[in-house]
């Protein structure tokens, strides 16, 4: 699955805390409570919702993108054309395709245009409630911003999105983006937060909403994505609450397709279930029927971890 929007490639690299893209067909593996030692750092969390999304009344500045499948013999030129925007903005929301590789099946984001036909407007996305709102500003003012989602469908979600809007007092926009999950994908009974940063600077009274753009639903045995699994998870919290290490084992069952390309997200909590942290581990390749381990730290971006969640993506 692509990573899509030119701004994900931006904001992973912003920050050791986060992520990059992409997910998975299992259910999340979590450590069971840790008892990390207490910290002075306040939690900067803005006001969260009730718990379903937020549908703000002022306009949303960023159009609505939505994918197109790569079929035999399309070009990225005459996908271009076909929908109406430009070649340099199609390549720009999908920085990993390389227009002489690129592989049928394959999903590739559109950005939105209004002259786009009327048959190739956004599909209007599946229920995705959104559970919390936290965001954390930085020294320099600037402000991460983590929307929790649960998929409590059957069904895998793909490509889920979400416009992060943040309002001052009087409720006039004060900046708006798109905000990805750390994996393409959303499984089954599982959470993940939305992350977006905005960058600097950002008053210190701005409030955010959020609103689902885009969500796909698509079959469990969907053979793009493989299912793997992880145990034997460990979660280690420093002294000080704000970092973790963890590491556990990724397999595949030895009925199942080998795994070219292996991610694995770690969504770190605090002790009132407030998402503070997230942190993406990429892999290589895995054989049906063996495992990998991975080693990763994940950061707080808020008050003491408390739990670290782990869900993991394989492709083949």
């Amino acid at each position: 699955m692509l990573e899509f929007l030119a701004m994900k490639q931006a904001v992973f690299a912003a920050c050791l805390f986060l992520i990059a893209c992409s997910p998975q067909a299992t259910q999340p593996a979590s450590t069971p409570a840790l008892s990390p030692f207490s910290t002075a750092t306040p939690s900067a969390t803005l006001e969260a919702p009730e718990g379903m999304v937020i549908a703000i009344e002022s306009p949303i500045p960023s159009p609505t993108p939505f994918t197109y499948t790569i079929q035999t013999g399309d070009t990225l030129s005459e996908i271009a054309e076909k929908y109406h925007v430009s070649l340099d903005d199609l390549m720009a929301a999908n920085p990993n395709v390389s227009p002489n590789s690129m592989s049928v099946g394959q999903t590739l984001l559109i950005p939105s245009n209004p002259a786009n036909p009327g048959n190739a407007s956004t599909p209007t996305p599946v229920p995705a409630p959104v559970k919390q709102i936290e965001c954390y500003p930085t020294a320099d003012r600037g402000l991460w911003c983590f929307a929790l989602v649960r998929n409590d469908s059957p069904e895998i979600m793909e490509n889920v999105s979400a416009q992060v809007t943040l309002i001052d007092s009087d409720g006039a926009v004060i900046a708006s983006q798109s905000a990805l999950l750390p994996l393409n994908i959303l499984p089954p009974n599982t959470s993940l937060p939305l992350f977006v940063f905005f960058p600097p600077e950002i008053p210190a009274n701005a409030k955010a909403n959020v609103q689902i753009l885009t969500a796909i639903q698509i079959p469990i045995n969907d053979p793009r994505y493989l299912p793997a699994t992880i145990h034997d998870t460990f979660v280690e919290v420093d002294r000080d609450g704000l970092t973790a290490q963890a590491s556990g084992q990724i397999s595949l069952p030895a009925e199942s397709t080998a795994a070219a390309q292996v991610w694995v997200a770690a969504v770190a909590y605090d002790e009132d279930g407030r998402v503070v942290g997230v942190k993406r581990w990429e892999g290589g390749a895995i054989q049906p029927g063996t495992s990998v381990t991975f080693y990763l730290t994940v950061a707080s971006l808020g008050s003491a971890i408390e739990a670290v969640e782990f869900v993991v993506e394989a492709r083949p």
